[in-house]
């Protein structure tokens, strides 16, 4: 494979806070060639449809100036926390104000219209709570015809497209904030939360409780983001406020088998980058040459920075991709032989770097049923992580890919996209 073809850039005057591609249709060969974008912290902000057109020329700043044509908006009261297509033609937005709104995509006049509403999915009740006090809906998932919604408020509701009322809801789900929800199996969904807790709720149960609690050793560090391996239901990650990308295997114990520190806050270069094992022990790090130096480079210990995102690529789950508030954009590669080519990408001339990892979680699985990132031999097995931005910004908030599409948003005010991800 060659480098990267150029990511490209367009400034769009407004924080972007969701980006998602809209789904192929089944059994299409087509690429895909529409995202939406949800805005945050602006004066009004915007649920977007964006075509991604022809890429341009170099702009000011030296990068690529994309010629992403806006379809369509429309106003979204409050800041958008999440957003997922429902299909083709319905966006799904989670509002800070507690609201969960369904967009419709009229494409014969390029309008979007509010197909659907629940105003107060989420609100605050209780002692020193006003009366429906609103509470930001954080996550949403959607398994048509259901979508599932998580908040501030440790509530959890199952809603059905064309119903008026929630099918299904957990009032007091979680005593923390709810950052974050996939679903693990049809009737199974995973959350995650602000004391480093990873749950499992099945809604053939009647109950209140979760049908199983994982969590990180020692400090309750938050949990922000999940995804679930797409192949392998029993494999997700997580990224956490310190910056750690957890690799679980939902069928082995109550902790990740793989714990990789990642999006530092300072001067982060894929250079400095450490494994660590689930006890929070460092691994065999292999010293990396600083090019900048030809000095050692050891991995240092630095404030990390919240990660906001990770995806499985849904066709290539070997490649995973994270963001952060640090500013970066990261690839992960652990395919097979990750230790035998060169960089898929390479950006500003320098090569990423391949990280040994450790598992120390697994015991008796089938190696037929071993995913890459549950590798169990450390020696053989490598991550290559690579940056995919030319330049720091600002925080970035949203990433998504498919197929060899790539997109993300920034509070730069910025949308970034490739379409040849893998060339």
């Amino acid at each position: 494979m060659s480098g990267m073809e150029e990511i490209y850039a367009k400034f769009v005057s407004q924080k972007i806070s969701k980006t998602r591609w809209r789904p192929v249709p089944p059994g299409s060969l087509q690429t895909t060639e529409t995202f939406a974008t949800g805005s945050w912290d602006n004066e009004e902000n915007y649920v977007s449809l964006w075509s991604i057109g022809d890429f341009g020329n170099l702009d000011s700043d030296g990068g690529f100036e994309g010629d992403h044509q806006l379809l369509c908006d429309i106003r979204h009261i409050g800041d958008v926390m999440d957003l997922q297509f429902f299909d083709q033609e319905r966006i799904v937005a989670a509002s800070s104000t507690g609201c969960v709104t369904v967009f419709l995509h009229h494409p014969n006049n390029q309008t979007l219209s509010v197909s659907q509403q629940w105003t107060t999915a989420h609100y605050h009740t209780g002692p020193g709570s006003p009366s429906c006090s609103s509470a930001p809906c954080t996550g949403v998932v959607c398994n048509n015809p259901e979508i599932v919604t998580v908040g501030e408020d440790g509530r959890i509701n199952l809603f059905r497209a064309d119903h008026k009322e929630a099918v299904r809801t957990i009032d007091n789900a979680d005593s923390s904030t709810l950052h974050a929800v996939t679903f693990l199996r049809t009737p199974e969904i995973l959350t995650v939360n602000s004391i480093g807790q990873l749950k499992i709720w099945d809604f053939r149960q009647q109950g209140n409780e979760p049908s199983q609690i994982l969590s990180l050793t020692g400090d309750r560090v938050p949990l922000h983001c999940v995804d679930r391996h797409p192949n392998q239901q029993h494999v997700v990650a997580t990224g956490g406020q310190d910056g750690m990308l957890s690799i679980w295997d939902v069928r082995q114990g109550t902790m990740p088998v793989s714990l990789l520190k990642a999006h530092e806050a300072e001067n982060i270069m894929p250079e400095r980058i450490i494994a660590l094992n689930s006890d929070l022990r460092e691994v065999g790090i292999n010293p990396c040459l600083n090019k900048r130096t030809k000095s050692k480079l050891y991995t240092s210990i630095a404030t990390l920075s919240l990660m906001w995102e990770v995806h499985f690529h849904p066709s290539n789950p070997d490649h995973l991709f994270t963001c952060s508030e640090d500013g970066s954009l990261w690839h992960w590669d652990a395919s097979a032989d990750v230790s035998e080519k060169s960089s898929l990408f390479h950006q500003g001339g320098r090569n990423s770097t391949f990280l040994p990892y450790s598992v120390s979680n697994q015991t008796n699985v089938p190696q037929s049923l071993m995913s890459s990132w549950l590798s169990t031999d450390p020696a053989k097995d490598r991550i290559e992580i690579t940056s995919l931005l030319p330049n720091r910004t600002l925080s970035v908030n949203s990433l998504d890919v498919l197929g060899p599409c790539l997109v993300c948003g920034t509070d730069a005010e910025a949308i970034y996209v490739t379409r040849q991800l893998f060339s």
